[in-house]
């Protein structure tokens, strides 16, 4: 069996919906689709609980109202029975009364904003799974909330999912299709939750690694992953094959197509990852295994909104157990960081979180001599091939961007990954001159 995973997107219109159904049964095999919600209404859910936060619940009313507009224009160019329309107006029914319920509700809380958030989810799919009805095609609904949970971390449970997931495939198990959210879940509480914004790609991961998938496929509007991104560099080309590793740098690195926890349960059950566009179904898309090409230079991908921290040492030399006190006040403010540099008595880093930083900052200085965070900075990371003995793969890099001012590099960590940190003002240029250097010779 293989997990096809479409996004917003792919589902946000009638006819993308239709074009879908055509695409997931014309091989007759069986699958597990994950949806993720059409596309604009998490957003709009969002701005629901934004109203209901800020106590205006005249506000969330009408953008509900305006809403579920949208879904009933939805399904009337959706599907062609009375009976497919009466059941899909029957789902949008329930589950806005629900909403109407949460709007009602006082106060509004964190809890109530995750069950409006995952509402987007759960009423793409049952649409879908009632229009494959109307088609006649041979499906089942797989309730993501019977079975994909999360920890105490907000990690996903890979071995409780597997033997719910089991246990929710059971009784169905005769169908061609089965139709499951993306992005929510539990928590341990049992309340409802998700796996952040993006998690729909995680869902189909999880799901693959669950059930050892042949493969699982991420469907998105662009063939595949591209060397550079697109809608910054011209004569970009998708990437036929990567392995594990160099996907999930640059997933981790900026690359929008693919969220940065996907390869992981793919990756621990050594089940593939395709990306696919749903434009071009016929076209190969990136393939991502285990296997990897001897090409050198594979990709280029952006991080933005970082920040970098300079910390020197006050003991200067041979001031052993500086760095331990260092990741320490990271730790303890779950605060991961992105790239590191170091002298004998300095250390440079970058985060990508600054919700802690005053406090980070505050207690660095107890034991450090801090300069001002550069703020607005961008990760710049190349990925490939960079064993230990390749030559002159540096100089290629360097040369290629020697009119651009550097602040961190980052070499030798990983076969795979090259990082140079510089300003959010010289990020497009970058892109470009590391393309043109890298690439286009």
């Amino acid at each position: 069996m293989q997990v096809w995973k479409f996004g917003g997107t792919s589902v946000g219109k009638p006819e993308r919906m239709k074009s879908i159904r055509q695409l997931i049964t014309e091989d007759g095999q069986p699958k597990i689709v994950v949806l993720s919600a059409l596309s604009g209404s998490t957003n709009t859910l969002l701005s629901i609980s934004e109203s209901l936060n800020s106590g205006n619940q005249t506000e969330a009313k009408v953008k509900a109202t305006e809403l579920r507009a949208h879904y009933d224009q939805f399904l009337t160019e959706l599907y062609s029975t009375p009976a497919g329309l009466g059941k899909g107006q029957a789902i949008v029914e329930k589950e806005f009364n629900f909403i109407d319920s949460l709007i009602a509700t006082a106060p509004y809380t964190g809890k109530q904003e995750k069950e409006m958030v995952a509402l987007g989810e759960l009423l793409s799919t049952q649409i879908f799974e009632a229009f494959l009805q109307e088609e006649g095609v041979s499906s089942a609904l797989l309730p993501a909330l019977d079975f994909m949970v999360i920890d105490e971390d907000n990690e996903p449970v890979l071995s409780v999912i597997e033997q719910k997931l089991a246990a929710v495939l059971a009784p169905v198990k005769g169908n061609q299709i089965f139709v499951t959210q993306g992005f929510i879940c539990r928590n341990p509480s049992g309340e409802v939750d998700n796996l952040k914004r993006g998690g729909s790609d995680y869902t189909a991961s999880l799901i693959g690694g669950a059930i050892q998938a042949e493969e699982v496929q991420i469907w998105t509007d662009i063939d595949g992953m591209h060397n550079n991104d697109p809608r910054i560099v011209k004569n970009t080309f998708p990437i036929r094959e990567l392995s594990f590793a160099e996907a999930a740098e640059l997933a981790y690195f900026g690359a929008k197509i693919l969220h940065p926890s996907t390869i992981t349960p793919a990756k621990l059950k050594g089940v593939p990852v395709r990306l696919k566009n749903t434009m071009e179904p016929s076209a190969f898309g990136t393939l991502i295994s285990e296997k990897s090409t001897d090409v050198e230079i594979k990709a280029i991908a952006a991080k933005d909104n970082i920040t970098a921290i300079y910390i020197h040492s006050t003991r200067m030399l041979n001031a052993y157990g500086f760095l331990k006190r260092v990741f320490e006040v990271f730790e303890k403010y779950k605060t991961p960081v992105d790239m590191i540099t170091t002298s004998e008595v300095s250390v440079s880093v970058t985060i990508d979180q600054t919700t802690h930083l005053d406090a980070i900052m505050s207690e660095l200085r107890e034991f450090a001599e801090l300069e001002d965070p550069d703020m607005n900075q961008v990760i710049i990371c190349i990925v490939g091939n960079f064993w230990a003995d390749k030559e002159g793969i540096a100089i290629k890099v360097l040369d290629a961007i020697k009119s651009i001012p550097i602040r961190m590099i980052s070499y030798g960590a990983s076969e795979h990954n090259i990082s140079l940190l510089v300003d959010a003002s010289h990020k497009n240029d970058a892109l470009n001159a590391l393309n043109e250097g890298l690439f286009l010779k």
